[in-house]
């Protein structure tokens, strides 16, 4: 597996986002069959592994803190905070112990000392992101974290952040159907050298070209409110996937492999993170990595997608619906 660098981090050119293994893609599979997966996708190259407190309340930390026990010094963890309430009496001191008691469980969950890389897990707008980026200043000098980042950040408040504590990642989605953040946000981070993790780098899925209108998502499955997924929208996306099918065929490879690999070409610090629960789709991600675009076909590519419109998108308040499905 090739690495690349999130400002001071080496990790894999692919990393592994774990949030699936405890929620938000239906029925979860059993404890040591996640472990297992675990192990296999490390043995495949990975080095860099994606968790949050919050995906399982906490269960997702400790799995992967379980299955990296023995590994735990040849992986990056990465693992986000979420404030998502303003702070009653708010005080930079207040903020501090909020975010420390927070670190402090993760730690434990995780079975380690330190993580490498510790996300805000969204931008909360009630607290100046300067007070947050001060707060991981000190977490890094205690050497509970490595490097921080920011998750679907502004340019303007990861520029004011920045400049109190330097930035290592952002992790925002980005995918071939989801390029928002090209026009000023991936720009910022190569100009102030941070990196850019990007989460549903294979648009939940859709990219791997195994959806169609027949394919039925049940129980807590974020695809049932993501609309990409809606049966208008699968129709007319047709030609993006016909694309990939297309340059699939020419690099004996698969359209998800395309699609990670035009991400990867696209520039060296962006390191995509997809997930999956599949030890086939795992190693077809991973080799991902071996699947080299040359500049003409990168740019074929980016021709072609300027003729085709893309429906559907991934909100966060349509994930916010997914407590309310049944099943």
């Amino acid at each position: 597996m090739k690495s690349r660098k999130l400002r001071n981090l080496e990790v894999s050119a692919i990393g592994y986002g774990s949030m699936g293994l405890s929620q938000g893609y239906g029925s979860i599979p059993d404890r040591k069959e996640s472990i297992d997966l675990l192990h296999n996708t490390y043995d495949m190259g990975c080095t860099f592994f994606d968790t949050a407190e919050a995906y399982g309340m906490g269960s997702n930390e400790e799995l992967l803190g379980e299955a990296l026990t023995g590994i735990r010094n040849k992986v990056t963890i990465a693992t986000k905070f979420w404030i998502q309430e303003s702070i009653e009496s708010y005080s930079t001191g207040k903020l501090m112990e909020i975010i420390k008691s927070k670190v402090e469980n993760s730690l434990k969950r995780l079975k380690t000392d330190h993580v490498e890389l510790y996300y805000q897990h969204r931008v909360n707008k009630d607290i100046p992101v300067e007070d947050i980026a001060y707060c991981m200043g000190e977490l890094i000098r205690e050497g509970k974290i490595l490097g921080w980042g920011q998750s679907q950040a502004t340019e303007e408040e990861i520029r004011k952040a920045h400049a109190v504590t330097p930035i290592t990642a952002i992790q925002s989605e980005y995918s071939i159907m989801a390029r928002q953040f090209e026009k000023d946000v991936i720009p910022t981070c190569e100009e102030l050298g941070i990196g850019f993790v990007a989460f549903s780098p294979l648009a939940n899925g859709f990219l791997s070209g195994q959806v169609n209108t027949e394919t039925e998502f049940k129980g807590i499955d974020a695809r049932r409110v993501i609309n990409r997924f809606e049966k208008d929208n699968i129709i007319a996306n047709q030609p993006l996937l016909e694309l990939l099918h297309e340059f699939a065929l020419l690099k004996e490879a698969t359209p998800a492999q395309i699609s990670l690999a035009w991400m990867l070409h696209k520039n060296n610090f962006i390191v995509p993170i997809p997930g999956s629960r599949n030890l086939q789709r795992i190693a077809e991600n991973m080799g991902s990595a071996d699947i080299i675009l040359n500049d003409s076909e990168f740019d074929q590519i980016e021709r072609a997608l300027s003729t085709i419109q893309i429906y559907g998108d991934r909100r966060d308040e349509d994930i916010a619906r997914l407590r309310t499905l049944k099943d």
